[in-house]
């Protein structure tokens, strides 16, 4: 008892007595801290700086607030966002012939693109007062999603102008005489911009662009100007056969000191008009086929005056942090918005085409095989909604979530890919033959675009999310690395000094907490809500406490060379994706008001985002490269071994049995399946169908039953079917007709189309 006495009091004079604590830990530590601290490029640390902390950091510090998340509020659209919906993007829906557009066309018809022109769906996000609409990121996502919904060439047509580009960098740092001179005509479509950033060397590695701008003087418009001399070869841009404004990213060098005294200023971001000498535009590329406009751009030494410079001259060399910052806004708009299109698509349809397409004598989707399949759509399709959600209502809460966006961009474009092949192996020959009819075959052809486009998803999962999340979400490391950087070296000491006490209480408290959760199950961890949904929260929090001890034992082992571990990276990236995904399911849940029809998918999503976190962190301890830590942190994640299982099949079950009929839970998660009068679109047929054969379900149980009792022959055609129950009294004149006509419908959504030639 005496030798507890003694160590106990030997620990609280070593931590307690400042002078003792400063030379036995806090310097040791200190100088171990500056040896592994991980080296960080110019743009790694303008990535770093740019950018907020949102929800994502509640997420990873291990004990997340679960009130705060609900504090947010529901994300809603205005009266005047809500009318330009019902109106002009329902009018433009009408025009919409997707078959037509990529394969006669290979472009939209010129009254369409004069319609999004006239009607301002350029211009979602330039302020009123230059013309534009001004409307929310989750506006602008409803109606990028709604187009996507019938043509993804439409929808990226629409969504470019809206995202990275000369629209949103002028507004948020472009001088006043470029917001006057350009806002007002790119929100009227009398300018169409576009943004060159990606060249042949310098893709998901932005920040080794070797486009180059030259500061020198030559005379322009008659006058001895200071400017910059441009050569530039880009590919991959989105607009740019069509634009008349071209944003061009490009390193900024000043050889002769003409500036200062800095050679190399950085990357620089100008606007530059098309039709100004020396700006080539290339010929289209041609992307899956689609028939957006996409190519190339080039130019050689191209002169421009610095203040052609977006933001004027004072914003030389800060194109990176501009362009990082921006590029958070359309990761978390744009390619989640197609990639929610495809799950309302996939969902609507697979659920209807599933009911009206029978073998073996009943509809495809009573087979198991089949649910187990259509569960993840629907589930999938809820997670995607729920995403989209949370995500924009973010950017609307003017906090720019670099993370999040990042952690948006990749898993809802994978999950957009996961729902589309899903849905293709359901309809299988209704999906793979293109024609007017087809709703799933351009959307499967096109997402491998997303995927690729605005930060590659294997980088993005290996070396972005993790990667900033770590350092930016974590409450000491980013103050401790400032801290290491200090010039003066005893304020130094006392700045980390106080850190590392509160870095060590957090680190205790998290594995103390997973441990003990680890133990019990979560049970005594608290969750703001009660019911059905309430220990979701609690071992999110066990999740989160596991995350947070993890990365600080990886970062105090591995250090610097965190970074280039990216297959461990990469899983403890998705331990804090799920988590955000999570999150944003339970958040949609409480947001629609606790609908207990949406309970099964919410069940399902939940399991499901539960069980990869859980899977990420015990391959991320199965390979970490110390088997001592490894043996430690299995100890304090998972002492009992990982009880988090996938989605039962009686819940794939229960998912698909609320989805086979129409019903509210049905139309939560396919609403941007765009509805108008006259539809006539393979959507609209295959839904016309579903409905007709189901207001029939009462009378085909009539003729069940008539078989099973023998009153009627049981593989009997369908219409001589119908024919042989009215001749024998079984169903009434009113009823035949009913079948019949939901029989027509049937066989015109299941059936495809076929040409002469091709």
């Amino acid at each position: 008892m005496s030798i507890v006495i003694l160590l106990l009091i030997a620990i609280i004079v070593l931590f307690g007595v400042r002078n003792i604590r400063m030379q036995f830990i806090t310097r040791p530590v200190f100088s171990f801290f500056k040896k592994v601290l991980p080296p960080l490029s110019s743009t790694e640390k303008e990535a770093m700086e740019a950018g907020d902390v949102w929800w994502e950091g509640e997420l990873f510090r291990g004990k997340p607030n679960w009130n705060t998340l609900h504090g947010f509020g529901k994300p809603t659209l205005t009266a005047e966002e809500q009318d330009f919906i019902d109106n002009q993007v329902q009018t433009a829906l009408t025009m919409i012939d997707d078959f037509d557009i990529v394969h006669n066309r290979k472009d939209l018809p010129p009254e369409l693109w004069q319609y999004f022109k006239e009607e301002g769906f350029f211009a979602l996000i330039i302020p009123k007062k230059y013309g534009g609409r001004e409307f929310s990121a989750y506006a602008n996502s409803t109606i990028v999603a709604k187009i996507a919904t019938r043509s993804v060439s439409a929808a990226v047509t629409v969504m470019v102008p809206n995202s990275l580009g000369p629209g949103e960098l002028l507004t948020h740092y472009g001088t006043q005489e470029q917001k006057e001179r350009w806002l007002p005509s790119l929100a009227v479509g009398k300018d169409i911009p576009c943004f060159a950033l990606t060249g042949p060397e310098a893709g998901s590695d932005a920040g080794a662009i070797p486009d180059v701008g030259i500061v020198c003087r030559r005379e322009f418009n008659g006058e001895d100007t200071l400017g910059l001399s441009l050569t530039w070869n880009k590919r991959y841009i989105t607009l740019a056969p069509v634009a008349t404004v071209l944003g061009l990213a490009f390193q900024m060098r000043d050889p002769d000191g003409l500036l200062g005294d800095v050679k190399n200023l950085g990357i620089t971001c100008a606007l530059i008009p098309t039709d100004h000498e020396g700006v080539e535009i290339g010929r289209r590329h041609n992307p899956l086929m689609m028939a957006f406009m996409n190519g190339t751009t080039s130019g050689k030494d191209v002169f421009i005056p610095l203040d052609w410079i977006i933001g004027g001259p004072q914003f030389a060399g800060k194109g990176w942090r501009m362009l990082v910052e921006c590029l958070s806004a359309g990761r978390g708009i744009s390619l989640p918005a197609l990639a929610t299109a495809s799950g309302h698509v996939a969902t609507k349809t697979t659920t209807a085409y599933s009911y009206v397409r029978q073998q073996f004598g009943m509809p495809i989707g009573n087979f198991e095989g089949v649910q187990e399949a259509m569960a993840r759509i629907i589930a999938n399709t809820y997670q995607l909604e729920a995403a989209r959600r949370l995500t924009t209502q973010g950017i609307d809460l003017k906090v720019k979530p670099s993370v999040v966006t990042a952690i948006a961009k990749y898993h809802m474009t994978e999950l957009g890919r996961d729902v589309l092949e899903d849905a293709m192996d359901i309809q299988s020959g209704k999906g793979i033959q293109l024609g007017p009819k087809n709703y799933l075959g351009h959307a499967f052809m096109a997402n491998p675009i997303s995927i690729t486009v605005e930060g590659a998803n294997i980088l993005t999962r290996s070396l972005m999310i993790f990667g900033q999340g770590a350092t930016r979400c974590h409450p000491y490391v980013l103050a401790e690395m400032e801290a290491a950087g200090m010039e003066d070296e005893t304020s130094a000491l006392d700045r980390f000094d106080s850190l590392l006490l509160g870095h060590m209480g957090y680190a205790i408290g998290n594995a103390l907490r997973s441990f003990g959760s680890a133990l019990t199950g979560s049970r005594f961890a608290s969750a703001p809500v009660s019911g059905p949904t309430q220990q979701y929260y609690r071992d999110m929090t066990r999740i989160s406490s596991s995350l947070a001890i993890m990365t600080d034992l990886s970062m105090l082992i591995m250090g610097g060379d965190l970074k280039r571990k990216e297959m461990i990276s990469a899983r403890m990236g998705d331990v804090l994706s799920q988590l955000y995904l999570a999150s944003a399911t339970l958040k949609l849940f409480e947001d629609n008001g606790r609908q207990q029809d949406d309970l099964p998918a919410v069940h399902y999503a939940m399991t499901e985002r539960l069980h990869l976190a859980a899977k990420a962190l015990e391959d991320a301890i199965r390979n970490f490269p110390s088997k001592i830590a490894g043996v430690l942190l299995r100890v304090l994640i998972f002492p009992l071994g990982n009880h988090f299982n996938a989605p039962s099949d009686k819940n794939a079950v229960e998912v698909c049995k609320g989805m086979l009929k129409p019903g509210p839970a049905r139309n939560r998660i396919t609403f941007l399946c765009g509805e108008f009068d006259g539809d006539t679109s393979g959507i609209a047929e295959v839904e016309n169908a579903f409905l007709a054969k189901y207001a029939a379900k009462d009378v085909y149980k009539k003729l069940k039953k008539a078989q099973r009792s023998g009153h009627l022959k049981s593989k009997l055609p369908m219409l001589e079917l119908f024919d042989v129950a009215l001749d024998k009294d079984i169903i009434t004149e009113a009823e035949h007709k009913q079948l019949v006509e939901a029989n027509k419908l049937r066989l015109a959504a299941i059936n495809v189309n076929d040409f002469d030639k091709l």
